[in-house]
């Protein structure tokens, strides 16, 4: 999908709510364990993987740092909910299957 609208200022409505990644580079220069995730304007779902098995959500909003995990506190349920299942669908249209056999939360 083209950047130019974008580049060009203006706001496209058919534009994507979310952006996925998968992190596999470790170990190396930054140190940082393999995971993906999804984020929106407002959240950030993270699982690690591999030789670990954790998961982090962070209310973009109220924690711009990223510096408290909210993902087990019973207010974001909800939240968790919404996040899993754009992560889902995001893997599954990105084809990353690998990822998708990791998450032991995947909603059909």
């Amino acid at each position: 999908i083209s950047l130019l609208p974008l580049l060009k200022g203006e706001n496209p409505k058919n534009w994507r709510k979310s952006l996925y990644y998968h992190f596999y580079e470790y170990p190396a220069e930054h140190a940082v364990k393999r995971h993906y995730g999804v984020r929106t304007d407002k959240y950030k779902l993270i699982h690690f993987y591999d030789d670990i098995d954790a998961w982090e959500l962070y209310d973009l909003e109220k924690d711009p740092t990223e510096m408290h995990n909210v993902f087990d506190d019973p207010e974001y349920g909800k939240v968790v909910d919404f996040m899993n299942r754009e992560l889902v669908r995001l893997q599954k249209q990105y084809n990353d299957t690998f990822a998708l056999s990791l998450n032991r939360f995947m909603i059909e």
